[in-house]
């Protein structure tokens, strides 16, 4: 994983965290919560897609997969990050909800 893939990653964490936290208002921690909570599902869901050998990850032999500034490492680092940081913010959102009631 270079540098690049991991910023990809984490600012789409942010957007897909922000969008999730737009579309399930009642799990929503806030602009900055839901910011926060995305980077870090994003970062998280990039590097579980690069251990599956998806996207951007370490090729066999230990050389560094086709590139990661091609298209398809750039849409899986979106993808991957967009998803991971959506889903973390709900599971965040889901605990904080069960646990202030």
């Amino acid at each position: 994983m270079d540098l690049t893939g991991l910023i990809i990653q984490l600012v789409s964490g942010a957007v897909g965290g922000n969008a999730a936290g737009g579309l399930l208002k009642n799990l929503s921690l806030g602009t900055l919560g839901n910011s926060i909570a995305g980077i870090i599902g994003g970062g998280v869901g990039g590097q579980l897609l690069g251990m599956l050998g998806v996207g951007g990850g370490e090729a066999i032999g230990g050389t560094e997969a086709a590139g990661s500034l091609d298209l398809a490492g750039i849409l899986t680092n979106v993808a991957g990050g967009g998803v991971g940081g959506g889903v973390l913010m709900a599971i965040v959102g889901l605990v904080k909800k069960s646990v202030s009631k």
